[in-house]
């Protein structure tokens, strides 16, 4: 599931140009786009829309971010706008596509709504269930009613189908939870403040902002910034900015056909050798080695 291309595509819905408007809400079968693609949904992105991939059985190759994982339902596949993400399926895997707009299911809602999206979509993550367990159960038929509901010849206009979406990302957002209280992690939500930033640096990663400039945007001192990040992970806000930036360099080695000087440049980097001294100081080593690497299987994490 690694096809080189000259810029990694970006879907509404995957095979769709980005350009379309978006729904608010969209729910379909995995079968019935991924039997039109013989099975292999390719590397892409969605540029402003959360997705739930609901693979209520069969199994599943889920690659997010490069990491690939071999699956089996019941689980869900949580991924965050601009993640690259791919699939690989089989006839017999059974589940849904849960794609949306996140100001949809947050409008008008209680704050608790946005606090369990901001928790689940946090990061991208195929999360396990069990097939006994009964908050699986509860799921699965939310789900198989939020099908239901789209489809039905009196969808458009009603609140039934968002209504159940927040159900769902409620129930998978607590499970979240009940799973990081188990191994001891149960992390609160991230700030407001530091959510922003996160956001800052998802927009501007790659125009080369200094620390400072991130402060002045959210009306802080960089004291204040630094002391806030270095709180959430442990890490300067200057650290975060240079790993997405780094991020984004792996990613582009493994998916985009261009000259290391070329990506260095789409990357913001005035000098290709600095970008390889920067990339190596970040990722261990040099980006021509980490592309062979990861088209060999075998790249540092």
């Amino acid at each position: 599931m690694v096809t080189r291309r000259s810029a990694i595509p970006s879907f509404t819905l995957y095979g769709e140009s980005p350009g379309v408007v978006p729904e608010m809400l969209h729910v379909e079968p995995i079968q019935w786009r991924s039997c039109q693609h013989r099975w292999e949904i390719d590397v892409h992105t969605h540029r402003a829309l959360h997705q739930i991939v609901w693979v209520a059985a069969g199994p599943a190759e889920v690659v997010l971010e490069g990491v690939r994982e071999a699956c089996e339902g019941p689980l869900a596949v949580v991924v965050p706008p601009n993640v690259v993400h791919a699939f690989r399926f089989t006839p017999a895997t059974d589940g849904h596509v849960i794609t949306f707009d996140a100001r949809a299911v947050i409008e008008g809602d209680e704050p608790a709504t946005g606090e369990a999206l901001q928790a689940l979509f946090a990061a991208p993550r195929a999360l396990r269930l069990s097939d006994e367990a009964p908050a699986t159960a509860r799921i699965v038929s939310l789900v198989r009613e939020l099908q239901d509901e789209f489809a039905a010849a009196d969808a458009a206009g009603s609140p039934v189908p968002l209504w159940l979406a927040r159900a769902i990302v409620w129930r998978l957002a607590r499970l979240l939870l009940r799973e990081a209280r188990a191994s001891g992690r149960a992390p609160n939500a991230a700030p407001a403040l530091f959510t922003r930033f996160l956001v800052l640096v998802e927009a501007h990663h790659d125009a080369h902002w200094p620390a400072s400039r991130y402060a002045d945007r959210l009306g802080l001192t960089l004291e204040r910034l630094n002391r806030l990040t270095r709180a959430e992970t442990g890490q300067s806000a200057l650290d975060l900015v240079h790993a997405r930036l780094a991020r984004e360099a792996c990613r582009r080695l493994v998916y985009i056909a261009a000259p290391v000087s070329q990506l260095a440049f789409e990357l913001g980097f005035e000098d290709p050798a600095y970008f390889c001294r920067f990339f190596k100081r970040r990722v261990g080593c040099s980006p021509r080695e980490y592309r062979r690497r990861s088209l060999a299987g075998s790249a540092p994490a």
